[in-house]
């Protein structure tokens, strides 16, 4: 998840960028059991109210490096109960921030959002423990991965001893700052894919979930340097952009067939940038001059994921208030409505509570009523399943009561997430 003036979540018009197999005893020892169905039965099916709670570079959770096993599960309950008070059915927990994981996998190394060290075993499982909670309480708990991110960093040196990118260093490629997997190598889909499915295979999950980082959001007057894998893979392709974005949705196609083999009931659901095209460029785009768009900069064709029905939700992050010149919240969401309408794809809304308030915003982001009015405006579409709030600390902080506005006036009773 970015959060930065270049990233996913905030828009600058014109700008060039924006952010082994399973061991049978650890199967046996780590899988969850639902406890008598998460309360289902108490609350009548009804609109998807989540929360996204980020590890990465310990941005929500956990709020520090190097907390107990006690004080880290403390306040991912306190996470929960939340959730719980503000009558929310979701989570999104972040479970694999930099190719790592929390929880004990035979694929990468345990995240170092949780001791301080990769590879360092937290003493705790955290994503038994969230799954268990979530459905004790009647939240669905979608897993969060990211499939090509490394680190946030270019030393490889810095990774775990036995991090996959140090044993297989052809794998990775740095870019911007960072360290990535390198999209345009067949081990490497299949290899990321290997390292989600144990989540799945292992943990009672609600969904597989994956944010916008896909290609790496463009660095002027940088090359992401994969010309040796298009040359050895790109054969038949017109362009090395239509071979990149042929990468992406063998990615996204295969592990949604692959996600319906391993667990029946699992959702995979993406929550992509907002602006699949601008209007100008495309004119099955939208109408808007957005500085980024999917389909030509990360190589994200995530209009046709929906209308190819790879996926079984969408939730565009639209994390614009409305009325804004270059990407109005009301036309990208009767956009996103039009796409997914007939196609059987739950559509949800990113919403940026992280900006209410924020002083760096213009003046409808310090306005306490404005989150609240996306909500009213997605009630004249029938496509909205709900919305998704980024993130767990602006929950919980609500510095001007955006928060609490879209509780009073939506959210007054609970209801359970749909399906």
């Amino acid at each position: 998840m970015r959060r930065t003036g270049m990233t996913r979540r905030s828009l600058v018009a014109g700008a060039a960028g924006l952010v082994a197999a399973m061991t049978t005893g650890g199967d046996a020892v780590a899988s969850p059991v639902r406890q008598g169905g998460g309360g289902e039965d108490r609350f009548v099916r009804g609109e998807l109210r989540g929360v996204w709670i980020a590890t990465v570079a310990n941005l929500d959770w956990p709020s520090k490096k190097g907390l107990t096993a006690a004080a880290q599960e403390a306040e991912l309950i306190a996470h929960l109960d939340r959730a719980v008070r503000l009558r929310l059915n979701a989570v999104v927990l972040q479970v694999r921030p930099t190719a790592d994981a929390l929880w004990p996998s035979p694929y990468e190394p345990w995240a170092d959002c949780l001791t301080g060290v990769q590879g360092k075993d937290p003493g705790w499982d955290p994503l038994a423990t969230a799954v268990r909670e979530a459905h004790d309480r009647g939240l669905e708990l979608h897993a969060w991965f990211n499939p090509y991110r490394v680190a946030n960093h270019t030393d490889p040196a810095r990774l775990s001893a036995s991090h996959p990118a140090r044993r297989n260093p052809d794998w990775v490629l740095p870019y911007g700052g960072k360290l990535y997997y390198n999209p345009g190598l067949p081990e490497v889909r299949r290899f990321v894919q290997d390292a989600m499915l144990d989540a799945v295979r292992r943990y009672e999950i609600d969904a597989v979930h994956w944010d916008d980082y896909f290609y790496p959001y463009p660095v002027a007057g940088e090359a992401f340097k994969d010309d040796a894998a298009y040359e050895r893979y790109g054969g038949g392709f017109p362009d090395k952009a239509a071979w990149r974005r042929d990468n992406v949705d063998r990615l996204v196609r295969e592990m949604g067939e692959r996600i319906r083999e391993t667990r029946q009931g699992v959702r995979f659901g993406i929550s992509p940038f907002a602006v699949w095209r601008n209007k100008a460029t495309d004119p099955l785009g939208s109408d808007t001059r957005a500085g980024v768009e999917t389909y030509d900069d990360l190589h994200a064709d995530t209009r046709k994921w929906v209308k190819e029905g790879w996926i079984d939700y969408i939730c565009p992050q639209i994390y614009w208030h409305i009325g804004l010149a270059t990407a109005d919240y009301a036309k990208v969401l009767a956009w996103w409505a039009g796409t997914v309408r007939g196609t059987g794809v739950g559509l949800y809304v990113g919403e940026a509570l992280y900006k209410a308030g924020d002083p760096a915003q213009p003046a409808p982001w310090q306005d306490p009523a404005e989150l609240s009015r996306h909500l009213t405006l997605a009630r004249d579409h029938e496509e909205v399943g709900g919305h998704i709030f980024f993130s767990a600390k602006h929950v919980a902080a609500d510095r001007i009561g955006a928060m609490a506005r879209v509780v009073a006036d939506h959210y007054q009773d609970r209801v359970r997430a749909p399906r």
